[in-house]
């Protein structure tokens, strides 16, 4: 793809600051180009060196994958097209869980039968919850990590390209929230020739109900160390659902206005319209489920054939108690700024 390169998606999203921060860019770069700065994350940044502007030789990898350049197009659609919504819980007791362990308990089974080899996730620091991006390749690790904090702001995908290239797992599966997922299916669909090692490897897209994402050291090291004098190894679990809720290791919670924390939150993520990762195979979310289970949207045969496997193998229960009614109307609200 001559005179397609990071410049073009520098012009459309970069300085529009209008990057997800997904990762996909970074992941793909060929040439390793493509970072985050740690004094500012609110896009990443070209080292100086491109295939395309440098040598001229075709490449438009990080434009092709990028769900928020002018081409890209992507609009969530509320719930997006599905084959199935149940309420599931894993059917062994998984701690850190966020809801019902539903995720865990699918892709652990996924791992142990060998439909996948290899899932790319967040994991994070267990005394400070700082989020990081990660390839696991056990039930054991991916119960470890059950629970990760999404709402914590990093570039999910930035694992990636160390699954594929360096790990060389052929059948992965990766965890996202919309704006990740909407970017492994333009992976998944591309036809340049530098993606397809990618599209053929990402086996299943699992999608996360996202409202919105936080910069981690505006939440967690300004806001709420600050401000309402949490540290953050004091966090036992943070949960949106139309609000924050902090709940804290010795079991008091702290509720917080999402509109309280309008300064943490990432800019990319104010142009957003897709609650429920709609370009996902499965997605999932805490919300419309009774508590302690899980919203799962099954939205491809295949995965459709991942849950199966985890339910015929008695490692999910599903339940048909789901109240759509919060789902659509989170869904209408986030759908409308666009």
């Amino acid at each position: 793809m001559s005179g397609i390169n990071f410049e073009k998606l520098k012009k459309e999203v970069w300085d529009r600051d209008n990057c997800s921060g997904c990762g996909a860019c970074v992941a793909v770069c060929p040439a390793d180009a493509i970072v985050f700065l740690d004094n500012d994350k609110s896009h990443p940044v070209n080292t100086g060196y491109c295939k395309d502007l440098n040598d001229n030789v075709p490449c438009g990898a990080c434009y092709s994958v990028c769900p928020r350049t002018d081409s890209a197009n992507i609009k969530g659609s509320m719930m997006g097209d599905f084959l199935e919504i149940k309420a599931a819980k894993s059917a062994y007791e998984v701690s850190g869980k966020q809801s019902g362990g539903a995720v865990t308990a699918i892709l652990s089974n996924a791992l142990d039968k060998g439909f996948i080899d290899a899932v790319v996730t967040v994991s994070e620091d267990k005394w400070n919850h700082k989020p990081k991006s990660v390839v696991i390749t056990s039930k054991e690790a991916m119960i470890y990590s059950a629970g990760s904090r999404y709402n914590w702001w990093i570039p999910t995908l930035f694992a990636l390209k160390e699954a594929v290239f360096k790990k060389k797992y052929a059948n992965i599966a990766v965890i996202g929230t919309p704006c990740a997922v909407s970017a492994l299916r333009l992976m998944k669909e591309s036809d340049n020739d530098l993606l397809k090692p990618f599209g053929k490897s990402i086996r299943l897209i699992f999608g996360l109900f996202c409202t919105e994402t936080f910069d981690y050291e505006s939440l967690v090291e300004g806001k709420l160390k600050n401000e309402f004098g949490i540290e953050a190894w004091e966090i036992e679990r943070l949960d949106v659902k139309g609000r924050l809720e902090v709940t804290l290791t010795d079991g008091t919670k702290n509720d917080i206005s999402l509109k309280d924390l309008e300064g943490c939150i990432r800019k990319g993520c104010l142009s957003c319209t897709d609650l429920t990762a709609v370009d996902s195979d499965i997605s999932a979310g805490a919300i419309g489920s009774p508590e302690g289970y899980t919203t799962i949207v099954v939205r491809t045969e295949e995965g459709k054939g991942f849950l199966t496997s985890a339910v015929n193998s008695g490692n999910l229960v599903l339940s048909d108690d789901v109240d759509l009614g919060p789902i659509e109307r989170l869904a209408e609200k986030k759908a409308k700024r666009g």
